[in-house]
């Protein structure tokens, strides 16, 4: 790419490095459930596993500078990885303030922001595409809270768009490994050029394909999919679709090469080998983000082998025994978790952002601080951009309609992303669940309203395989086309204009600025959000 090509994604990045770094450390709280990820990261860099605390005064000690754990070990039931994460921060910045408990979060929201740039470069195919999708992402305010919020679930976002964009790169290289092998052999196949097929030949070569075992991206993506796991195990849903996904891709490719036998190629020549990097790295990754429990002696459970003899396993070492011990009582708590909470919602709401979860809300007197009222309000809640929530919405649908007529790819590995992140929720109706969950599929909610913008911007497209790039000579515009590509970028002007303005409204209430009076009911449009 030209070097001025840069420019823009940089620009948006720096932007989201600004929104997500100003000012962290206010509110001097610990907000939400910051009061168990925080202290849990602090007792870790002390002792490598959380830690009880006193059931009075814990955060007002904590907030003051002189925490006071117990030396009791705490009963934890997400993975430690993304409160070591959380630690790191405050490693660098100290444990006093918000700067260095938070900065993690901030960090990890960041990076993801020129992330999702580069997904939606090898998604999308257009790096105007991409940088809607980054910059929709840097301004809206269900990221950006979540970035400004000591929480886990930041950490398993930018893990399984880090892993994507691996599997990405994966497709990209098994393609053209293939199609160089295939060419070796002398294939008379379908042309990866001209898209014609000839008749594949008997030769065992083209009856399957070859083996091509060593996937390093595939076993990055692995990696990464176990560090999301080590970050909470709602992530094990992208593990099994991405799996999928990728052979999926795979056996296409085979397909597309004029491999006679391309079904069972992809699942056994693909399938297999998939499976044998995916699953291991993952586990392997997973495993590590246990060390701290493993190597100190006084975690929770930590014990349970040696007080259990009884039911030892031949040739399995104590520590992995109790290790599984404390995951199948975790299992256990999360089925059975389904106590009432004032900001809960199910995800029969969540496409709507029907219930925001309220992080933080102050009311102070006028002359206080920074408040130049009579009265001020300090709120901060995880409320996305309403018209960009709504309209991501009704783009999943345009997706959708896109992957069931067209077959499109990348519909369907936005569709995937979406569907990993979301779904599973469905099959615990009883279960206490928040709307911030949802950020696990934020990036490709927003590259699905990109996906969704290349066909306004580009009408041809939706009469190709390949939304936003089409190849020159291939689809040429109809009569008509170009003036409905100068009217599609009025539209998306606007649109982009709206969605700004409308992020600019609502930055108070996603960073905890100060309002007057009426400015937290001017921004309460539904009655749920309040």
């Amino acid at each position: 790419m030209h070097h001025a090509a840069w420019l823009l994604p940089v620009l948006i990045t720096a932007l989201a490095a600004w929104l997500r770094l100003s000012q962290l450390d206010q509110p001097h709280d610990l907000t939400f459930d910051e009061t168990y990820y925080v202290k849990d990261a602090f007792t870790l860099l002390q002792s490598g596993y959380e830690r009880q605390w006193p059931d009075e005064g814990a955060d007002e000690q904590f907030l003051a500078g002189e925490p006071h754990p117990l030396g009791e070990p705490s009963y934890v039931v997400h993975p430690p990885l993304g409160k070591w994460l959380i630690g790191l921060g405050m490693l660098v910045f100290g444990t006093d303030n918000g700067l260095g408990w938070r900065f993690a979060s901030a960090l990890a929201g960041t990076l993801s922001v020129p992330l999702v740039y580069l997904v939606g470069r090898r998604l999308l195919g257009s790096a105007a595409l991409a940088s809607v999708a980054a910059l929709l992402t840097a301004v809206d305010g269900h990221h950006l809270v979540m970035s400004r919020t000591a929480l886990l679930d930041i950490f398993l976002m930018l893990f399984v768009l880090a892993a994507f964009y691996a599997l990405l790169r994966d497709r990209e290289d098994g393609r053209r490994r293939l199609a160089a092998a295939l060419s070796h052999a002398g294939s008379p196949g379908r042309s990866a050029r001209t898209g014609r097929a000839g008749r594949p030949p008997s030769e065992p070569p083209f009856l399957y394909g070859p083996w091509l075992l060593w996937r390093p991206w595939r076993l990055g993506a692995g990696l990464l999919l176990g560090a999301a796991v080590g970050v909470k195990w709602s992530a094990l849903a992208f593990v099994a679709v991405f799996g999928l996904l990728t052979v999926l891709w795979d056996v296409a490719a085979r397909r597309a090469a004029g491999v006679r036998h391309w079904m069972a190629a992809g699942l056994l020549r693909e399938g297999i080998p998939a499976f044998l990097t995916l699953v291991p790295a993952a586990a392997a990754a997973y495993l590590a983000s246990w060390s701290g429990w493993l190597a100190a002696p006084g975690g929770y459970d930590r014990q349970w082998a040696a007080e259990h003899p009884e039911q030892a396993w031949p040739l399995v070492p104590d520590a992995v025994r109790s290790l599984f011990e404390y995951h199948r009582s975790a299992f256990e708590f999360h089925g059975g978790l389904d106590s009432d909470h004032s900001w809960e919602s199910g995800p029969e709401t969540w496409l709507l952002a029907g219930r925001p979860v309220l992080f933080h809300f102050e009311t102070v007197e006028g002359g206080q601080g920074s408040c130049a009222w009579e009265s001020c309000t300090y709120a901060i809640t995880d409320l996305p951009n309403p018209v960009l929530w709504w309209s991501a919405a009704l783009a999943l649908l345009v997706v959708l309609f896109s992957w069931a007529g067209r077959r499109d790819w990348r519909a369907g590995a936005v569709l995937a992303g979406v569907a990993a992140g979301f779904v599973p929720w469905w099959f615990f109706p009883d279960r206490t669940m928040f709307f911030f969950y949802t950020i696990a599929f934020h990036p490709f909610l927003m590259l699905a309203v990109s996906y969704v913008i290349g066909l306004v911007l580009n009408p041809a497209a939706s009469r190709s395989s390949a939304p936003g790039r089409t190849a020159p000579g291939v689809v040429l515009p109809r009569p008509g086309e170009l003036e409905q590509r100068r009217v599609g970028v009025a539209v998306v002007g606007v649109y982009l204009a709206v969605v700004l303005a409308v992020s600019a409204f609502f930055l108070p209430v996603w960073t905890g600025q100060p309002m007057g009076p009426d400015g937290w009911h001017l921004r309460l449009w539904l009655p749920s959000w309040g």
